[in-house]
């Protein structure tokens, strides 16, 4: 009995999560509307640039790579178990990804202290 309503209760919350989306989006752009903003504007408007966005995910992939390197090397030389093994994955590539955003945000901060301007 149960097995059958995992498929209907995930399509009914499907569902109901899309026609909630819907409604309200709805009620946001009324709301626009009766304060006398354009609904269209919000949408068209471009987002701000955002010119270190290719070196935070080039540090983010360096530091996993970095990270899988080596709880690679640490779970083929300690000769771990399996569950010890996906602890250090998962605690190497949390903590070097980690370190790669950092740098990131060092370097971005250090050329935004000296580019005052932009």
């Amino acid at each position: 009995m149960s097995g059958e309503l995992i498929p209907i209760s995930l399509f009914v919350c499907t569902t109901a999560m899309v026609f909630g989306i819907r409604y309200m989006s709805n009620k946001e752009k009324m709301a626009m509307i009766e304060r006398g903003i354009d609904p269209g504007i919000a949408k068209s408007r471009p987002s701000a640039p955002r010119p270190f966005l290719s070196l935070k995910f080039g540090l983010l992939m360096v530091g996993l790579g970095l990270g899988l390197l080596l709880a690679m090397l640490t779970s083929m030389l300690g000769k771990l178990e399996d569950e010890q093994a996906v602890a250090v994955y998962f605690g190497c590539l949390s903590v070097f990804g980690g370190l790669g955003l950092i740098l990131s945000y060092v370097i971005e901060k250090k050329w935004l202290d000296n580019h005052p301007e932009g």
